[in-house]
């Protein structure tokens, strides 16, 4: 598979998370976030599962079964902290300063990733070139920021850029452990940790409306409920099997741009609401990341 594809593959991950979001943000309106974290999970376990078990006899699927790092398999309990810190942050800076705060720690911690080859990333240089087309990105993530009435809260918006930072975290320690295990076997670790976590938690601290909101569950639709999970499969095998064949600055802008850009789509044609400074900033990354394969190539004819 060539560079393109993968730009291409990233760019339809980020839209489907756009859709996965509105549909996971739905039903934990219809019941509570956690709920939808804790079905969510389960439904994307369960089908992972499937896989597993109907291609256990095919190398693609069963992975190559290596021995990997302990802590990889912890990957999973990322989600809940990066759930929560992306709440916090939206009801008390606002949806676009949030949006803009993430996608800043989320290009922050990839590029660390690249110059830095942590975590079994490939180790890239930055020259004059890239480093204009990053400061063009950011310009794009600060005009993001003027959308909106949000709050410039620092605290909150410094949470936003770690729940930026743990993202771009997870989908690399998920995308090293695919390295490992496949990346069907790798999500399905994923699953099982982010499962595992969202019970503890939410049944300790939450345990009344947890049930409350399991209970209220059949009586949903049933896209609202399986959506998100189904969607979920889909992200998190995407993003492990392209996360370490691109510079991870190139998925995080990628993902960001298209995830906004999708986003603006569906609130256009669905909600009758745009946002100027959304379209703008988003192409800016965009704009920004084209810099960065034009150098890449420039360096690698």
């Amino acid at each position: 598979m060539n560079l393109a594809l993968y730009l291409f593959l990233d760019i339809l991950t980020g839209m489907v998370i756009s859709v996965m979001v509105v549909a996971n943000t739905l039903y934990g309106q219809a019941t509570t976030m956690g709920v939808s974290l804790i079905v969510n999970h389960t439904i994307g376990l369960t089908i992972l599962s499937v896989i597993l078990l109907v291609g256990r006899n095919k190398p693609a699927i069963r992975g190559p079964r290596l021995k990997a790092p302990w802590y990889l398999y912890f990957n999973g309990l990322f989600g809940l902290a990066i759930l929560n810190l992306n709440y916090y942050t939206v009801i008390n800076t606002g949806a676009s300063l949030a949006m803009a705060s993430t996608v800043f720690g989320q290009s922050i911690c990839s590029l660390f990733f690249d110059l830095t080859g942590w975590m079994g990333m490939q180790k890239r240089s930055l020259n004059k070139t890239k480093a204009v087309s990053l400061l063009i990105s950011l310009a794009g993530i600060l005009v993001m920021a003027t959308s909106g009435d949000g709050t410039f809260a620092l605290f909150y918006i410094l949470l936003g850029i770690l729940a930026g930072v743990l993202t771009m975290t997870q989908m690399v320690l998920n995308s090293t452990l695919a390295v490992y295990k496949g990346p069907i076997r790798a999500s399905h670790q994923n699953f099982i940790g982010g499962l595992a976590a969202g019970l503890v938690f939410y049944f300790l601290l939450q345990g009344e409306q947890t049930l409350a909101g399991l209970a209220a569950t059949p009586g949903l639709p049933f896209l609202l409920v399986f959506s998100g999970g189904t969607l979920a499969v889909f992200v998190v095998v995407s993003t492990s099997y392209v996360i370490v064949k691109i510079p991870a600055v190139y998925s995080a802008l990628l993902l960001s741009s298209s995830q906004i850009l999708m986003s603006l789509a569906i609130d256009t044609i669905f909600f009758d609401s745009f946002s100027l400074p959304l379209l703008l900033g988003s192409l800016l990354m965009l704009l920004g990341m084209g810099g960065n394969l034009a150098a890449d190539k420039k360096a690698n004819p």
